[in-house]
């Protein structure tokens, strides 16, 4: 697959690297050396000219690194500067995003949650890779709101959902006689990564957002807030998706032993609340990042949250088939 142009390489002078380390910085937030190499020079037998060109733009004031907490070596995260955004902003290649990257932020507990989002990320386009299928280093989007309510925005939690990431996958199985056709499906996820410091409960409590969301009928208000007679028809997931997005639970900073019973936990408690059964036809499984990158999404390695606990893939194969694209 080529890789993508993101903005003019005589912009500022910047390599044809430059040019897309930027807008992948921009989307992803905070980033090592080490998933920029995999992201983008795949090929790549050391990180040095990743490193190399993350020097001229920060030179030019495109981007800063801090230095990861749990790092010995001292390992620097990557981000862009407000210059460094407004750059890629200016390119008009992805959407502006109200989220900024500061100092402080980089800097802050977040840093391990942020980097497993885009471990997670970067399994998906290592497999695509692999397999022939189609998913590059910025189909993945952080933090994407979804409003789950009606009503006044200052609601907070109350009003939206807000995924780690949206990401979307294109995934390639051959059909027909022999295999000479091939179907193309259009996969999207809701992905929550949980690093074992969620109770179980606020991982449940996710999944009542989520069918929250598959049913949410956005109102017209009307006057006082009264919503107007009838309403509308459709749920607000379908002006964004062509289907519902599956649910992928990605676990880690534990042992395999404790993520088991965390999953096992999760599947108890789905299945004794009766107020989590709006969750059952929604697609929505469990599984490791570990297992995630050494084994891919279309190996049995994704135990379903409702029904049968026997592992499976992320298609999830109990329920109706992914959107089919041309």
């Amino acid at each position: 697959m080529p890789r993508p142009r993101f903005l003019d390489p005589t912009d500022r002078g910047l390599s044809q690297l430059g040019q897309e380390l930027l807008p992948v910085l921009y989307r992803h937030r905070l980033l090592t050396a080490g998933q920029l190499t995999q992201l983008l020079r795949p090929a790549a037998t050391s990180t040095r000219y990743i490193r190399r060109q993350l020097e001229v733009l920060h030179g030019r004031g495109l981007v800063d690194a801090s230095v990861r907490r749990t790092s010995r070596a001292g390992e620097l995260l990557w981000y862009t500067t407000a210059l460094g955004c407004e750059v890629v902003e200016s390119g008009g290649e992805l959407a502006p995003r109200a989220y900024r990257m500061t100092e402080d932020a980089a800097a802050s507990q977040l840093q391990e949650h942020t980097l497993a989002v885009n471990d997670m990320g970067l399994a998906f386009v290592q497999h695509a890779r692999r397999l022939g299928d189609e998913c590059g280093p910025l189909d993945w989007d952080p933090e994407v709101a979804h409003r789950v309510r009606d009503g006044d925005s200052r609601l907070g939690d109350e009003a939206f959902l807000v995924p780690d990431s949206v990401l979307r996958y294109i995934h390639t199985t051959p059909t027909g006689d022999g295999g000479q056709q091939q179907q193309r499906m259009l996969l999207t996820f809701f992905c929550e990564i949980d690093r074992a410091t969620m109770s179980i409960a606020r991982l449940a409590a996710k999944l009542h957002a989520y069918a929250r969301y598959a049913r949410y009928i956005p109102q017209p208000a009307l006057g006082r807030g009264r919503p107007k007679a009838g309403g509308y028809r459709r749920e607000a997931w379908r002006a964004r998706y062509p289907s519902f997005p599956r649910i992928l639970l990605v676990l880690d900073g534990a042992s395999q032993r404790q993520l088991t019973k965390r999953t096992d936990d999760l599947r108890a408690l789905v299945a004794a609340d009766a107020r989590l059964q709006p969750a059952a036809d929604l697609q929505a499984g469990v599984t490791t990042l570990e297992q995630l990158r050494a084994h891919g999404p279309f190996a049995p390695i994704v135990t379903p949250v409702l029904g049968d606990p026997e592992p499976t893939d992320v298609l999830l194969r109990r329920s109706a088939a992914a959107a089919s694209v041309a």
